[in-house]
């Protein structure tokens, strides 16, 4: 069974919180899943904004189930596939990153929009930046998602390479604060922390620079392995990423409550 007919099964039946963030630009709805064990934290987890990365999409399942069941604190919203139409692209090109627009979504979101090392400036199957920020409506409903939620960490699930990023600039307690947090998300996956280098226009991008929401991009998978990621490759990337959720709400937790 492909991955987007999985999920639609899977929101099916889904008991809890769930609902759409809006509409791919072939009008796919774009499904997202609430798990809320506390008011606090509040994590906003998006999957799948590469095309060829559908293997987070899995991922995002099998968290979601896990932190459903035994989640103490926090509350997490999973949006497991951004990009429902270039992951279908994705199934014919298996090197395909954009949307249907063949705009690379991740690098349409305003911030230092365009400036990025690789950015490119025409349609293409990774890379193109739009026509302006938020030019797509894929980008436009995780923008307003987002501004309805308001999380206090928001979490981009990306592969492949096994590294975490989480710097845009950030300087004084910002830097500090969301360097720890960093950390705890590092000793939770074992993934060391990287810098992106001259990137620009990503959705963790904004969410530091324009909102001030520490966030992260988590690259899963061994860097040897193939785009697209194998189905069973899943274990070792689902094992590694298992206590994200768990570790990373009981941290923000007690430190808001001084345990």
């Amino acid at each position: 069974m492909e991955v987007l007919e999985e999920l639609k099964e899977y929101y099916c039946k889904w008991s809890g919180e769930k609902g759409y963030i809006g509409l791919s630009e072939n009008g796919v709805p774009i499904a997202y899943f609430s798990v809320r064990k506390t008011d606090y934290p509040v994590i906003l987890a998006q999957y799948s904004i590469h095309a060829r990365e559908y293997i987070t999409v899995y991922l995002a399942l099998k968290q979601a189930e896990d932190f459903k069941k035994s989640g103490e604190f926090g509350t997490v919203y999973f949006i497991p596939a951004v990009n429902p139409d270039g992951i279908a692209e994705a199934y014919c090109d298996g090197l395909y990153k954009a949307n249907a627009r063949r705009v690379d979504l991740n690098v349409n979101f305003d911030a230092r929009w365009g400036g990025g090392e690789k950015n490119v400036t025409e349609p293409s199957s990774e890379n193109y930046v739009g026509k302006a920020p938020f030019s797509e409506s894929e980008t436009r409903a995780l923008r307003d998602f987002t501004l309805t939620v308001r999380p206090d960490v928001t979490i981009s699930y990306h592969s492949k390479g096994e590294e975490i990023y989480w710097e845009f600039y950030q300087s004084g307690k910002s830097r500090i604060r969301d360097g720890k947090i960093a950390r705890v998300i590092s000793r939770s996956t074992g993934y060391p922390l990287r810098s992106a280098g001259v990137s620009a226009g990503g959705y963790k991008d904004w969410c530091i620079e324009k909102l001030g929401i520490p966030s992260f991009t988590l690259e899963v998978g061994d860097d040897k392995l193939s785009h697209p990621i194998k189905k069973e490759d899943l274990p070792d990337i689902y094992a590694k990423n298992k206590r994200v959720f768990f570790d990373l709400t009981e941290y923000l937790w007690k430190e808001k409550n001084g345990l």
